[in-house]
């Protein structure tokens, strides 16, 4: 069966295959597309390898393969070695602005009936001041990890709180 896609290399792409094997510092991912084209070159002797050789030795499926000669074919190295651009679809929700806004709400007194905010009374609460259109219960609680701030303490602040007048507790001055 006639290959769609054959791969020709010339001398040169050849030399810097190769040199990018024997270099140490190179990343694996492109390492193993240098062995790809190597293996699926056709230039000198004819195709020396077949796709499930490759697909052994390289250990990567006979679909990528076809997908690598079909980027040479089109591009030439440069297609091939070139780092495709993914969008980040998911931004952060809630900036500074909101990062404050939301440790202010949760410094704040619970909602009335109960002891504590919990993750998502804070969400609920978020979206229904306008401060983002939506927010997830996990959102709030990676934002309040990594401003080591616990929902499970009594008080939130810096200092201990300060014994009430008719305590049965005396604390001692010396």
């Amino acid at each position: 069966m006639e290959k769609k896609y054959v791969v020709r290399l010339t001398n040169e792409e050849r030399a810097e295959l190769n040199k990018m094997l024997s270099n140490g510092n190179v990343a694996a991912k492109k390492h193993k597309l240098a062995r790809v084209l190597l293996r699926a070159d056709a230039s000198l002797d004819g195709m020396k390898y077949t796709d499930e050789a490759i697909k052994d030795e390289v250990e990567i499926s006979v679909k990528t393969i076809t997908r690598i000669r079909k980027k040479f074919i089109d591009g030439g190295l440069e297609e091939v070695f070139r780092k495709k651009f993914t969008p980040r679809y998911s931004r952060r929700k809630l900036d500074g602005d909101g990062e404050a806004k939301l440790i202010a709400i949760c410094c704040g007194e619970a909602p009335e009936g109960r002891a504590s905010w919990t993750l998502q009374l804070l969400a609920d609460k978020i979206v229904e001041l306008n401060i983002v259109e939506s927010i997830s219960d996990d959102t709030i609680q990676r934002t309040l990890k990594k401003t080591n701030l616990s929902l499970g303490k009594k008080k939130n602040g810096a200092s201990r709180p300060r014994p009430m007048e008719n305590s049965s507790v005396k604390w001692k001055t010396s």
